[in-house]
């Protein structure tokens, strides 16, 4: 009999020790372990493409110091004076770029630094507003780099361990050798194949990993376009 896949939520863990190291993004750690105080104008900006750990750098640097994190497609109006450091997630996706400046100006009169997190440089950002893009093109911005293939094995590994999946190393080292090389994609892998195995009653095999994970294996050159809203809320994971 097969058993109905509940799409409850999966929440990934942003703790420090939850984080993967590696090169591509220790310029980024670098930056973030040093006191905002050595931040040119107490901005920063880390960027990347989808699921490479932005959001996870913005917990564990707002965990540090006590920082406000606000999501940037919701802000909106003109922000009250921040008494926090602030990191702002998607910042490149900000509903209204007079918002984003105002968050700017406030948190440069109080003092306190301002971590943005974007897909692109902030320089790249399209803003409608000669003053707001003045301002971004001044920050500092760190990028991450794409993993390599150590990382990548410790992704896919950790994912499934997240949703206490089983799945054989043979069946994992098939799946890095045919997946799209990014995190967004094991991810999306993870999701699927949790939902397949719930569905289908049995642990993960081979066969079942392939037709769980057909649409990914089909081939995509926008991974991001073809995840499911289950995983979009997990942009980072890194």
């Amino acid at each position: 009999m097969r058993q109905l896949a509940l799409p409850f939520p999966h929440d990934p863990p942003y703790g420090a020790a939850s984080f993967l190291a590696a090169p591509c993004n220790a310029a980024a750690l670098t930056w973030l372990d040093r006191a905002p105080s050595g931040w040119p104008g107490l901005r920063l900006a880390v960027w990347g493409g989808p699921g490479c750990g932005k959001t996870h750098l913005l917990h564990r640097w707002a965990e540090r110091h006590g920082a406000l994190l606000l999501p940037g497609g919701l802000l909106r109006g003109m922000p009250p004076p921040p008494d926090t450091p602030l990191g702002v997630d998607d910042a490149d996706t900000t509903a209204e770029d007079a918002a984003l400046l105002h968050l700017l100006n406030a948190a440069a009169e109080a003092g306190q630094p301002v971590l943005l997190a974007g897909r692109t440089a902030p320089a790249r950002w399209r803003v409608g507003l000669p003053d707001l893009a003045s301002r971004l093109r001044a920050i500092t911005a760190v990028p991450i780099g794409a993993p390599d293939d150590d990382l990548l094995r410790s992704l896919l590994a950790r994912l499934l361990i997240e949703r206490q999946l089983p799945v054989a190393e043979a069946v994992q080292d098939w799946m890095l050798r045919h997946l799209p090389r990014s995190p967004a994609a094991l991810r999306e892998a993870a999701a699927l194949l949790d939902r397949g195995a719930l569905a289908a009653g049995r642990h993960v095999t081979r066969r079942l990993a392939e037709d769980c994970l057909a649409p990914l294996l089909a081939g995509s050159d926008d991974i991001s376009a073809s995840v499911s809203p289950e995983t979009a809320q997990m942009t980072p994971l890194l």
